[in-house]
């Protein structure tokens, strides 16, 4: 039977990983308390604070309400990575419940075994109960159009959601919750925090804080994607040299974002993704919103942004950044941002912190920053190209 089209075999690595080590990766991810390979170290987080996130089904059946959490990445080449990222991910579908959570990973162009581990993974995660869909892909993002080619991978990882064959699966009363990844260090908590805001909130996306060091402090890393509520502009100012000498002044022009941003209190926005995010399966699954390129005409803009801004257009505007969750791309960095910023349980569990709803916004800024270099930076009408605009 032929591969589906950008479908390949599972690479091996070269040399291919010897069965010791792929058993010791398994090992590490499905296994919290084991200290054989590095990771992130993690406080254990409050149970108590996430348990009605849970989904109770009868045992050795699966939940009638479908799968609620459908965890999806794109990988490469991050091997090292996947004891805490994957391993994080496992203990949150054993929280959540094994058989109302499915994981999608599309692998891409690894050569140092990230592949030959997300496929042994597959006993195991059967053995959880846990819907598990792992493919490779040879769409490479560094040739040739990389927006279109990013767009194609994140809606590979949603394809087995809207998979006519799978339907049944993803009713719509299911209400269904995407939590999409990228290659961070990420605890258990600050992907059930995601989860919890988003229920809390109402919202229909939240995102974390994502951190990268340029230099000796951290810098909020996805400036090119996210953009501010009150006037659509960037999170930190750039100008038209490119310099991030201003990177430390978040928020300079928003001071409702600001201020809740230093108090750790989720705060609306225009568009975000900031390294992990939990969205509403609604727009993919009704209104058939999909990852995309930028039209003619519109604005040279990331995928994640392009998102929001259709999913503003179909009325699911309640996006929110949720500052208590702080993540890099390396353990040994991850660690180092937690220890600046806060380890999530440590934010939301400290004396006298409480949850503070958000006043919605239903209409997004009039115009939005277009940033499609640092210097040609202007704004235009946040739904240009939009259909009937």
């Amino acid at each position: 039977m032929p591969l589906p089209r950008h479908y390949t075999t599972v690479r091996h690595s070269n040399p291919p990983l010897s069965s010791e080590n792929r058993a010791a990766y398994v090992a590490a991810i499905m296994n919290p308390d084991e200290k054989n390979l590095p990771r992130l170290e993690c406080p254990a987080f409050n149970p108590s604070r996430y348990e009605y996130l849970a989904v109770q089904g009868d045992e050795g059946d699966s939940d009638p309400s479908g799968i609620q959490y459908f965890f999806a990445l794109d990988l490469r080449e991050c091997l090292h990575l996947l004891p805490r990222l994957i391993g994080s991910i496992v203990e949150a579908i054993r929280f959540l419940g094994p058989q109302s959570c499915a994981l999608s990973i599309i692998e891409g162009n690894s050569h140092d075994g990230t592949a030959e581990v997300l496929e042994a993974l597959r006993p195991e995660l059967d053995a959880l109960t846990t819907t598990y869909y792992f493919k490779s892909s040879d769409i490479n993002p560094k040739q040739g159009d990389r927006i279109t080619k990013l767009a194609e991978l994140r809606n590979l990882a949603l394809q087995p959601m809207l998979d006519p064959n799978n339907s049944e699966l993803y009713p719509p009363e299911a209400n269904t919750t995407v939590i999409f990844l990228n290659d961070v260090a990420a605890c258990t908590d600050d992907i059930l925090e995601l989860v919890h805001q988003r229920r809390f909130l109402g919202a229909d996306m939240t995102c974390a804080m994502d951190w990268t060091y340029v230099g000796q402090d951290p810098t909020f890393y996805d400036v090119w994607i996210a953009r501010t509520l009150a006037g659509g502009d960037s999170f930190f100012n750039i100008p038209a040299d490119g310099n991030w000498n201003s990177a430390w002044n978040l928020f300079w022009n928003e001071p409702t974002a600001r201020e809740r941003f230093f108090a750790h209190q989720p705060f609306q926005v225009f568009s975000c993704w900031n390294g992990a995010t939990a969205f509403t399966a609604k727009p993919f699954l009704e209104k058939k919103v999909t990852f995309r390129a930028p039209r003619k005409g519109e604005c040279m803009q990331g995928e994640p942004q392009l998102l929001c801004k259709d999913f503003w257009w179909h009325g699911y505007g309640k996006i929110a950044v949720v500052p208590s969750v702080n993540l890099e791309y390396s353990d040994e960095k991850g660690k180092q941002i937690k220890e600046a910023k806060g380890f999530t349980s440590q934010l939301v569990g400290g004396e006298g912190h409480k949850d503070d709803a958000i006043q919605w916004q239903t209409s997004p800024p009039e115009k939005v920053k277009c940033i499609p270099d640092y210097g040609h930076q202007f704004f235009e009408e946040w739904n240009k190209t939009q259909p009937g605009v």
